[in-house]
């Protein structure tokens, strides 16, 4: 039986939380050490949406709008000491809009996947277009 008869497509269920982690961590690793390594110890959170404070500093106009978030520091940006009680350095990805993303769109989950979890790293460390293009190709 194909995915695409009815009956199969009756029993699929949206990902969950846990598979867009699994997604992400899977992504990650397969990123250039080097690039790793501008987020030593960096954490992956996935919830279904930004809380509504994100999304106003955003200026998000609707939940749907923000598909991840870096926050924190990387490696090149910390001090020589780091200050006590200062939160990891984290990814959020918001698995409602990735989801909303894909079904849009001709790539699979895991590129879309890997392809927020490269820019919002990136786009931290100000890498070019270009750059996080051929990180996502390597990735592969």
């Amino acid at each position: 039986m194909s995915p695409s008869e009815p009956s199969a497509l009756g029993r699929l269920r949206a990902p969950t939380l846990e598979a867009i982690e699994a997604l992400a961590d899977a992504a990650f690793s397969r990123l250039p050490q080097q690039f790793r390594a501008l987020c030593e110890g960096l954490v992956i959170q996935v919830v279904d949406f930004a809380d509504d404070e994100t999304l106003d500093e955003m200026g998000a106009e609707s939940e749907f709008d923000l598909l991840g978030l870096f926050r924190g520091h990387g490696l090149p940006h910390r001090g020589a000491i780091d200050e006590t009680g200062q939160l990891p350095t984290m990814v959020w990805l918001y698995r409602r809009p990735l989801l909303d993303y894909w079904c849009d769109g001709e790539d699979t989950l895991d590129e879309v996947v890997t392809h927020v979890l490269v820019h919002e790293i990136g786009h931290h460390f100000g890498l070019s277009d270009a750059d996080m293009e051929s990180i996502e190709r390597q990735a592969r």
